[in-house]
């Protein structure tokens, strides 16, 4: 597979080189620059076909010149053993995706799993170590820590809010021989990734110990996500013969993105919707609009290693048409406060809770279906597990999800290091001395 920056197409770079330098040098990020026929392996799969055979099939024929088959099977049979997403029926033409049946709960397990499962097996035919860093919640630190935990050649360092450092098994920490490093400094969310940001874009840094990133910057962690669509329609062929419609919550555009790099492996969709958010909304006349798009990527700022966008890449994809996109990419207001009559109407009629980013997507498809005279069959993204939300649901549905151990296991506190100056200097005596170059 060959990747380049959507700032410069055309200085190209393998996988390998990708995943473990993963923002590229002019601020961009990168994108697949071809266009792989996959419809012989979609053809092939159906409802009996594991989530696992799935990712190992399709790794195997995006990643053929770089991994063999092998590896390619044995790669996605260590990240997605035992676990995998759900299609649930809800009418006849509604479907839920759960994407939430991963180790934590989070829909970012099946992401991170691939991409752990991809850098370790990188690294050891390589004979390289590197370190991954990210700036974390609680959901999103546990996600991680369950994948790269004993991860060989691969140490990982997770940056905590204040008071957000909870739900990983110490037995996982460097101190105790394993891999992982917790950091909890004081501040909030934006100063850990203001410290993680700071500490990527240091050459010094960077070089000394191979950083790389677990965020959907790195496309080895976007790149698995193109399997949920991949699984969703082996399940539906043989039921469905109308039109397909995929509804995601926008995020950062990571599911939309790795949607249309679905549909452009051949995937067969009509068409993508998702909320509508101030960079990827409609205009006066409905039609979807990329407001980014007005500004010239070399005057943007650089790709965030520490929050990131998938915008630019959405951009990309529709670089030669930009016409396209408006009859391709339907995005719809979705208010906020919508979202409890969403959870509470989808609970009574379906019996199902739902998550606040879930609801939107759902929000979405009520919005694209009064625009649209268009009949057939959508499947809507579920994302993180609705017990998080457990007593915001309690009162908007009246009564809260089961809270599964999984997702009550992440309420537990663990002690990590404190940084109690949350700077630079602080963040490299912390490595130096947890993480010999």
């Amino acid at each position: 597979m060959k990747l380049a920056s959507t700032r410069d197409i055309g200085k190209t770079v393998n996988f390998h080189e990708a995943v473990l330098r993963c923002l590229p040098d002019d601020g961009g990020l990168y994108q697949p620059v071809s266009e792989a026929d996959l419809r012989p392996w979609i053809l092939y799969m159906d409802e009996k076909t594991s989530f696992s055979s799935i990712a190992g099939t399709l790794t195997s024929a995006l990643l053929k010149d770089e991994l063999s088959t092998v590896i390619c099977e044995r790669l996605a049979g260590t990240a997605f053993s035992g676990i995998s997403p759900e299609l649930r029926q809800l009418e006849d033409d509604l479907f839920l995706l759960e994407l939430f049946h991963g180790p934590t709960g989070c829909h970012k397990d099946f992401g991170a799993l691939w991409l752990a499962s991809a850098l370790e097996h990188i690294l050891t035919m390589s004979g390289k170590t590197a370190v991954v860093l990210a700036a974390v919640n609680t959901v999103t630190g546990r996600s991680l820590a369950n994948a790269f935990a004993g991860k060989k050649h691969l140490n990982l360092v997770l940056v905590y809010p204040e008071g957000m450092l909870s739900g990983l098994n110490a037995g996982w920490f460097i101190w105790n021989g394993g891999n992982i490093l917790p950091v909890e400094i004081s501040g909030n969310l934006t100063d850990a990734r203001t410290l993680v940001r700071e500490t990527y874009r240091t050459p010094e840094m960077l070089e000394k110990y191979s950083l790389t990133l677990a965020n959907t910057a790195n496309i080895g962690r976007l790149f698995p996500q193109i399997f949920f669509y991949m699984f969703a329609f082996s399940r539906l062929r043989k039921k469905i013969q109308d039109d397909i419609f995929y509804s995601v919550p926008s995020g950062n555009y990571a599911n939309l993105v790795a949607g249309l790099y679905a549909w452009k492996y051949a995937l067969p969709v009509n068409a993508f919707i998702t909320d509508a958010t101030p960079s990827l909304c409609c205009d006066a006349a409905g039609n979807s609009v990329c407001l980014d798009a007005m500004i010239p990527p070399a005057k943007r700022g650089g790709a965030d290693p520490a929050a990131p966008s998938n915008i630019e890449r959405l951009e990309q994809v529709f670089a030669l048409n930009p016409l396209l996109l408006k009859g391709f990419v339907f995005p719809s207001e979705v208010k906020s406060s919508c979202i409890p009559e969403i959870q509470f109407e989808t609970h009574k009629k379906y019996g199902i809770w739902l998550n606040g980013d879930t609801a939107k997507a759902f929000g979405a498809v009520r919005g694209f279906r009064e625009r649209q005279e268009t009949a057939g069959a959508v499947v809507v993204f579920s994302t993180n597990h609705p017990a998080f939300e457990a007593e915001q649901l309690r009162a908007t549905c009246g009564e809260p999800p089961e809270i599964p151990d999984t997702v009550r296991q992440s309420r537990l506190p663990v002690e990590g290091k404190k940084l109690s100056a949350g700077d630079l200097a602080s963040m490299k005596k912390l490595l130096n001395d947890f993480l010999p170059a």
